[in-house]
């Protein structure tokens, strides 16, 4: 796992992996992802104002996730990894990055949000450690949208 650098340069490319992994939420989750408001450009602003992680294998983008600062915890999201390489501890070696950085930046947690809907995310993030710390409703909505999910750090 790398940090992405001034190099980096593959925007297009990035978005695409982040497209190709969040497909499986298409029609399950409502309000529908964020993703569908983000450009090139805009992923390149996000990777200026956050940490970029970014997992390749032989120069090809294999996956990724962003993490911030946000309290006292490194806020981590978008975490995608391609689809026909998932299941190969990709996503666990991008989070444990995660960990390291938060760590050294001397925060006591990885925080995280997951949609209400997609129980085998909820059920990947409490394998890793996170638990549910509270529920959220995105603006208009009345219901839960989405849960809060946190790990202490060792």
């Amino acid at each position: 796992m790398a940090r992405a650098g001034d190099d980096f340069s593959d925007w297009t490319g990035l978005l695409s992996l982040l497209h190709e992994a969040f497909a499986y939420m298409e029609g399950r989750i409502d309000p529908p992802s964020s993703l569908h408001h983000l450009t090139p450009a805009l992923i390149a602003k996000k990777a200026k104002e956050e940490t970029l992680l970014l997992a390749t294998d032989k120069g090809e983008l294999v996956g990724c996730v962003f993490a911030v600062q946000k309290d006292d915890a490194f806020y981590v999201g978008k975490l995608a990894v391609r689809i026909n390489r998932q299941g190969e501890g990709i996503g666990r070696r991008l989070m444990d990055a995660a960990e390291e950085l938060a760590r050294k930046s001397g925060l006591a947690f990885l925080e995280l949000s997951t949609r209400v809907e997609l129980l085998e995310n909820h059920a990947t993030f409490a394998a890793m450690g996170f638990v549910k710390t509270a529920e959220t409703s995105h603006p208009g909505y009345d219901r839960t949208t989405s849960i809060t999910m946190r790990k202490r750090l060792p």
